[in-house]
């Protein structure tokens, strides 16, 4: 499922219009982005967690040359599947 497929999914079971499905879904996803780069967690209980984690720099091999590169230290979005998700699933 795409972004599109998603906000046809929103709008259809949510009974309103796409435009506005669009709407709640960046909004929800921006609000999402922007609790991440504070650093902070999203809880959507029996959905999952989103928070941040470190990947410390590290050295690296460039595939063609097969010489050592330094990859710096960066921050990764983590997702952690709540019990609702999982029981679905399974």
């Amino acid at each position: 499922m795409n972004k599109t497929e998603l906000i046809e999914h929103i709008a259809k079971n949510a009974d309103i219009s796409k435009a506005a499905a669009t709407r709640a879904l960046d909004a929800a996803i921006g609000a999402v982005t922007t609790t991440l780069k504070k650093g902070g967690t999203v809880s959507l209980v029996g959905f999952g967690t989103f928070a941040v984690g470190k990947r410390a720099a590290r050295t690296g091999r460039n595939p063609r040359t097969g010489e050592e590169i330094k990859i710096k230290a960066a921050k990764i979005p983590k997702f952690r599947p709540g019990k609702g998700l999982k029981d679905a699933l399974n």
